[in-house]
């Protein structure tokens, strides 16, 4: 009987069913090597875990939760770059030196809390500044260079808007907010309620107290068609509005705005729309702005709310200062109201203002985008402290209500739009209001401006002219 051999393998087998033990490490190697290629491909063929989680909870935050937001305010103010506002926010894209049409780089120095000027922020104002996307031709705008002072290259501090950087490092900022056309607020307000401006490049001229379907018969506004050629018309026009989706969606809106004789009366945008403000929702769903926080606060606010303002919108030469506590004070009235937990607020700037800002603003379409302004986006689903480097205009802004209410979008731009989306996260535990404190207001800027440029001779337009700052 032949001798029967033992080799150490899976166990002792018979030498007739076994392999040698060279073959057998050989054999275990090449069972590891293809075992760790299958995971290699495997894990190569799908997305890595935390980037999958990622995608489940923006799919999550896309559908269900965006249902968690039941009001939406846009609260929009005046003539703001973003780079004097929050060109030394921590983390954000901004500057705190700017190009000249000299090429010379100068430091932005301090704004003052009271500017002594309007800046010039028309459509050719904004084309020279932009200069193409150079950025440098902002002391080329009309009193952007008065007695050697020049104001667009400024910007306040930290110190001269603390409410605003805390909004910012609390909820979000975005940096990346262009306004919708390059030019001053009448067009730029309209792109608020209409994603267009039907063709409006300038405020109405001459200026007076009063625009849009109000104005006066000699009262005329640029319109620039499709081949570029401007014609002057009254600044009333039919066109169709968020506001009217929402109508016919049987969603609640309201637009709060100074009413007719107030100062701030002219950037009431409804105004401009014929068969809003000679019809039954004038009276009916535009209401005073001073009836905005006594709404907020007792649970009355409708789903979309629109809120400008007059003397606290911090246009050029009112106050800084005075207008951030007007904010404070319309915020705080949201956050201690019940619905503080399904709020979106988002407080934007309608232009630039004629300030500096670094960043070219991308084209679009014939009539923008124009220079950044301004974006704080505050909710207790947003995502804490973050720095948005989308890009966004006022288009976004009805793009987020579109996709919240299942709206169809009005025109290109809001079809195309950014919706802002990103910056929320509705799958985190809602924060907690943030109840601030109004601070005092510096006194006597704009005199100590007088005083120390004594022999400054500005050009008075606009605004200055309807409304001097007191």
């Amino acid at each position: 009987m032949r001798k029967l051999s033992w080799f150490w393998c899976a166990g002792f087998v018979p030498i007739n069913v076994c392999v040698p033990m060279r073959a057998a490490f050989a054999m275990f190697a090449a069972v590891i090597v293809a075992s760790i290629a299958l995971l290699f491909a495997t894990a190569c063929s799908r997305p890595p875990r935390s980037e999958a989680r990622t995608e489940h909870r923006d799919a999550i935050s896309n559908a269900e939760g965006l249902a968690k937001i039941e009001h939406i305010v846009f609260i929009i103010k005046e003539n703001r770059s973003f780079d004097t506002y929050f060109g030394t926010f921590p983390g954000a894209d901004g500057a705190m030196t700017g190009r000249t049409s000299k090429g010379e780089v100068v430091p932005l120095t301090r704004t003052p809390d009271k500017m002594p000027f309007d800046l010039g922020h028309s459509w050719g104002d904004a084309v020279k500044a932009i200069d193409v996307s150079k950025m440098d031709g902002f002391d080329l705008v009309v009193n952007g260079d008065v007695d050697g002072s020049m104001l667009p290259y400024t910007q306040m501090r930290e110190s001269d808007i603390p409410n605003y950087f805390a909004y910012a490092r609390n909820f979000v900022l975005a940096d990346h907010m262009f306004s919708s056309l390059r030019g001053p607020s009448f067009p730029n307000h309209l792109y608020t309620v209409a994603a267009q401006s039907g063709g409006v490049i300038n405020n109405p001229q001459p200026p007076k107290e009063m625009w849009g379907c109000d104005a006066d018969p000699d009262e005329l506004v640029d319109i620039m068609d499709s081949k570029g050629e401007i014609s002057k018309d009254p600044p009333c026009f039919d066109l169709p509005t968020l506001a009217d989706r929402l109508e016919a969606a049987h969603v609640s809106w309201k637009y709060y705005a100074p009413t007719r004789g107030q100062v701030g009366y002219i950037w009431s945008a409804l105004d401009a729309i014929k068969h809003i403000r000679n019809g039954p929702l004038w009276t009916s769903k535009v209401a005073p702005d001073a009836q905005f926080a006594e709404d907020a606060r007792n649970g009355r606010l409708p789903a979309v709310s629109w809120l400008v303002t007059g003397e606290n919108s911090e246009h050029p030469p009112f106050s800084s200062c005075e207008g951030e506590n007007w904010s404070v004070e319309q915020l705080n009235a949201v956050m201690e109201s019940p619905d503080w937990a399904s709020t979106a607020v988002f407080i934007t700037w309608d232009d630039f203002g004629g300030f500096y800002d670094h960043v070219a603003p991308p084209p679009v379409d014939k009539f923008g985008l124009g220079p950044r302004v301004p974006l704080l986006i505050i909710s207790p689903y947003v995502r804490k402290g973050k720095v948005s480097h989308t890009q966004y205009e006022f288009s976004s802004l009805l793009s987020f209500v579109e996709k919240r209410f299942y709206l169809a979008p009005l025109t290109e731009r809001d079809q195309k739009a950014n919706d802002m989306l990103d910056s929320f996260d509705f799958t985190q535990p809602p924060s907690p209001p943030l109840v601030l404190k109004t601070h005092s207001c510096p006194r006597f800027t704009r005199t100590w401006w007088y005083l120390t440029h004594w022999n400054a001779h500005p050009t008075r337009f606009g605004l200055d002219k309807i409304q001097p700052a007191h």
